[in-house]
């Protein structure tokens, strides 16, 4: 009984449905770098001042942006910030425990996300700090949707044969247990 109890809290544990979405950093910014096709990083955009840096990802459903002061590399949070890309507006949305900042303005993420270079003013308050932050977001290729793809690294394959093994070598147990029982 205790085997098959094993059993099943080891394929409890390999269940891609615990799996996390790939590694993050104190930050929670993205460890693993995300692609959005094999081999092709998301465009991305880096600026900085005396007093801030900013570095964002352009993925198909948002806009996220970490922010940092530029001499402590402390990371800025609950601050207010908004985007500006020709004449459309976004104010970013703040995740507090990612510690990241989102626009998820469909408009302004549509204008963006087509091929070309892409200049962008960013307006950050911090507290009682201000600063106007401008970079450029280069996107070289029409972004596909990469939310339709699972972030685990288990495949259906694998997983099927860790459970094969996993239940030989039980039954394997099981058996040897009973003749030592019999013996």
């Amino acid at each position: 009984m205790k085997i098959l109890t094993l059993f099943f809290v080891a394929m409890l544990a390999m269940s891609p449905a615990l799996a996390g979405p790939g590694a993050h950093g104190p930050n929670g910014e993205h460890l693993d770098a995300p692609t959005a096709a094999a081999g092709a990083v998301l465009p991305r955009v880096e600026t900085f001042t005396e007093a801030f840096e900013l570095v964002g990802q352009l993925t198909k459903g948002e806009l996220s942006i970490m922010i940092d002061r530029y001499e402590t590399n402390e990371p800025v949070l609950n601050g207010v910030l908004e985007v500006q890309y020709k004449n459309l507006k976004a104010k970013a949305t703040f995740h507090a425990d990612i510690g990241d900042y989102a626009v998820d303005d469909p408009a302004l993420l549509a204008a963006i996300s087509k091929p070309g270079a892409h200049p962008l003013l960013f307006t950050l308050v911090a507290g009682e700090e201000s600063d106007l932050l401008e970079g450029t977001l280069q996107v070289t290729q029409a972004l596909e949707d990469d939310h339709d793809h699972e972030h685990s690294a288990w495949s259906p394959w694998l997983l099927a044969a860790i459970a094969a093994v996993v239940l030989i070598a039980a039954v394997f147990v099981v058996r040897r247990m009973r003749q030592r029982k019999g013996a």
